[in-house]
């Protein structure tokens, strides 16, 4: 089934999330390719905020190997507990990075990412199966509302 998005450009940040949350339930609902919705979410959300990247990180004999994004090239394998993507997958939870700069260990696949968003996506056993990794070029963009409705999106990828 073919979808586009419908955004009104001029809304704020949450009202833009809570507009496109039903539709990207609509996209992802009835599909059962896990790969497929992972990368009709990346296009989503690249397309809805115009981040810089936009991608999962998908957990493979213990290391996050890169599956569907948006953006530039990106690194192709992170270890465990390394750059913030490791770290959230380690610490099991989100981490909002207001400049990656100052993060310890910070992985630089692209000199233009200012600030980044990691946020792990659990299996129906709580084990971490993947990570939704988003980067600006811009610092202090992402803050508490943006990890709120991220969760709801990895939320509708878990219905699968």
């Amino acid at each position: 089934m073919s979808q586009s998005l419908h955004l009104d450009k001029s809304l704020g940040k949450e009202e833009k999330y809570l507009q496109i949350l039903p539709q990207l339930k609509a996209l992802v609902q009835g599909e059962e390719d896990r790969i497929a919705n992972l990368a009709n979410t990346c296009a989503f959300l690249k397309e809805a905020f115009n981040w810089w990247w936009v991608g999962f990180y998908l957990v493979k004999n213990n290391e996050l190997v890169l599956g569907p994004f948006q953006g530039p090239v990106a690194c192709t394998r992170i270890a465990f507990g390394k750059g913030v993507c490791g770290s959230a997958w380690e610490a099991k939870k989100t981490i909002i990075v207001p400049n990656v700069h100052e993060f310890p260990g910070h992985i630089a696949c692209s000199s233009a990412s200012l600030s980044e968003i990691v946020l792990p996506m659990f299996d129906a056993k709580q084990e971490i199966i993947a990570v939704l990794d988003i980067d600006s070029e811009y610092l202090n963009h992402f803050d508490e509302m943006d990890a709120r409705y991220l969760n709801e999106v990895l939320n509708l990828l878990m219905i699968r």
